[in-house]
């Protein structure tokens, strides 16, 4: 039995988070980030959750959806396959930021079927602090693994940037630990080849987030403010200690920026990727 098709466009009651320094903080850690913006206080704009950290605030409202049983979603055959992030205003401690998570698309796959949700999340004075799209590819029943087609043509000029980063071989354990989402796929070895997967895998989000990282110390000047917004379609799993490398291009169109991420054989493991990158921020804004 497949996705629930008459859920599309349900929207489920707003969830609250309330964000504290120590969560932010572990998160960063656990996506190894050394950016200072992450953990001083000393800056009139105080200390900033990592752009990412949205993800970490909405997913309460994610699971909602995900472990809805009319939405019949089988946990152990779903693979994250996209993600787009719009940021529009940086979570600091003390925020309480309501997530509101909607069913936007549910559509048939070669090999099953992929499901998308919306999650709208405002902060404690009614501003809205990111919007969030969550694509995920529900694996058919036989169907060991899926990588997503990656069709985009790489630019065949060089990159402006090319940032390689080790994944640790403890990675998705923190980050599982600092994120909540303790799938375990990425924690668990029996049940990741149970899923039909090589073994653990890191999370997507957390691949993302290292690119992100390779994106802001190198385009944005290590100023996350300046990332407004970060799409990824994840083409293939990556596993822990591998090593991955971002390479970034800019686009035609100012602010926008190209950017694909390859495992140690130089295949995509994320593939397209875009990111938008806003002009100087100032240190108050």
């Amino acid at each position: 039995m497949g996705l629930n098709r008459g859920l599309l466009g349900k929207e489920y009651d707003p969830q609250a988070y309330v964000v504290s320094a120590e969560a932010t903080t572990a998160y960063a850690r656990a996506c190894n980030e050394d950016n200072a913006w992450f953990f001083e206080a000393d800056r009139p704009a105080g200390i900033l959750a990592p752009p990412l950290f949205g993800a970490v605030a909405s997913w309460l409202s994610l699971m909602t959806v995900v472990t809805d049983a009319e939405l019949n979603v089988d946990v152990l055959r779903l693979v994250h396959s996209q993600q787009d992030m719009r940021f529009f205003h940086p979570i600091i401690p003390g925020d309480t930021i309501t997530s509101t998570a909607r069913i936007v698309a549910i559509e048939e796959q070669p090999g099953g079927e992929s499901l998308a949700i919306d999650l709208h999340c405002d902060n404690q004075t009614g501003q809205t602090v990111q919007h969030l799209t969550f694509t995920a590819f529900i694996r058919g029943q036989g169907r060991r693994t899926r990588t997503r087609a990656a069709t985009d043509e790489t630019p065949a000029r060089e990159p402006l940037h090319r940032v390689s980063q080790t994944i640790d071989a403890d990675q998705t354990f923190r980050y599982a630990k600092a994120s909540g989402d303790r799938n375990p796929i990425h924690i668990d070895e029996d049940i990741a080849r149970l899923a039909g997967l090589p073994g653990i895998i890191v999370h997507g989000l957390c691949t993302l987030a290292f690119a992100s990282k390779a994106i802001i110390d190198s385009v944005c000047e290590k100023d996350p403010r300046r990332l407004r917004r970060l799409s990824a379609g994840f083409a293939r799993p990556v596993l822990p200690g591998q090593t991955i490398t971002t390479a970034i291009w800019r686009d035609t169109k100012a602010g926008l920026y190209r950017y694909e991420t390859v495992n140690p054989n130089g295949r995509a493991v994320i593939k397209p990727g875009y990111a938008e990158i806003a002009g100087v921020a100032t240190e108050t804004g």
